[in-house]
């Protein structure tokens, strides 16, 4: 789901942030799904407890809006530890990176969202810092520069990001444990769907319940946004309380079909079947036809599609499948899809 689908006022984006922190959960026990991640976790923080010691670092990988934030909070929580919260693109200078380690206490959780976004200068402080806890200052300049050692107290750096190639390997194998988080299934995100309305003492059906979970492509994120999504429907049109006519009109509303396509995929599809016959088109070309940024189709509509089975990448560029013509009710080609992978690369696919 684009943010640029839900543009909102600021009172109303600072409720909605607000509704964010109050839907998360803030004990493992709390999380639901990823149970394997989940039992790693737990077994790494409990042995880190009993040697009343910080925990190692952790590295959390997979896609956005699955929970990445969520569980650095609950290291955090189940450490009895305060986190501070930062991200790669706001560390662009060492300096900055030396000001914010500096500043931590023993024990403290530094969690560092698209850490792959950090600056190399940076990068190579931090191996430093993750695996001797110190730092060197650079005093003056020139041949006079002189590096001052800064001991640092034992921290637990915890990364996010949604690509895991992009980190050099240096850093990637700093971290004690690194987690790929995957999509959710439907009986998942129906308990989550379920929890959030019940903190929200919202009063709403099962099937809806249900419908909800079914259209939040696998992903806690977008079920809790179309939960209120919903939620404000039945408020306006209903009575408050939320059937599956209500859930249904919301999010036809809001352009989520009945297995979670948005508008931007399925303007994706529509512009591989529709305007290239299926593909192949490379990347910035599709982008084009769309209106939107390579990254864009790249990082919000690409991952669900290609699991989904409705678009295939081939060196050539995407490809509509069989699948995406017959959503979109038409007959695809008897030649479609069927592409070598030796066939020449394009320059953008």
């Amino acid at each position: 789901m684009t943010e640029s689908e839900f543009s909102m006022k600021p009172e109303a984006e600072s409720e909605d942030l607000s509704l964010e922190q109050t839907l998360r959960p803030t004990t493992l026990s709390d999380f639901v799904g990823q149970q394997r991640v989940k039992d790693q976790i737990d077994l790494l923080l409990r042995a880190a407890r009993e040697r009343k010691s910080p925990a190692d670092h952790i590295l959390l990988s997979g896609p956005p809006g699955l929970g990445k934030t969520t569980l650095a909070m609950i290291v955090a929580s189940e450490m009895n530890a305060p986190i501070r919260i930062t991200s790669g693109p706001a560390i662009q200078h060492a300096g900055d990176l030396a000001s914010i380690l500096s500043s931590l206490v023993e024990g403290e959780i530094l969690f560092l969202d698209e850490i792959h976004r950090m600056a190399r200068p940076a990068e190579e402080m931090l191996y430093m810092a993750m695996e001797d806890f110190r730092v060197d200052v650079i005093v003056g300049k020139g041949p006079g520069a002189t590096a001052i050692p800064l001991r640092l107290p034992h921290f637990t750096l915890v990364g996010a990001t949604t690509r895991a190639g992009l980190l050099p390997a240096p850093l990637r194998d700093r971290f004690g444990f690194t987690a790929h988080l995957d999509f959710y299934d439907d009986a998942d995100l129906t308990n989550i769907v379920k929890r959030s309305a019940d903190l929200l003492t919202l009063q709403i059906a099962e099937s809806a319940i249900s419908e909800i979970g079914k259209r939040s492509r696998g992903t806690p994120r977008i079920a809790n946004r179309l939960l209120r999504r919903v939620r404000d429907f039945a408020q306006v049109h209903g009575n408050g309380s939320v059937n599956l006519a209500d859930t249904n009109a919301a999010l036809t509303i809001y352009e989520v079909d009945h297995i979670g396509l948005d508008r931007l995929d399925k303007a994706v599809i529509t512009a591989l079947v529709e305007r290239f016959n299926g593909g192949p088109v490379g990347l910035s070309t599709l982008a084009m036809a769309v209106g939107e940024e390579t990254e864009t189709i790249e990082s919000v509509a690409e991952p669900f599609l290609v699991r989904a089975g409705f678009i295939a990448r081939s060196p050539r560029g995407r490809i509509a499948t069989s699948a995406a013509w017959k959503h979109l009710g038409k007959v695809p080609p008897p030649a479609s899809g069927n592409i070598s992978i030796f066939d020449t690369p394009a320059e953008d696919a």
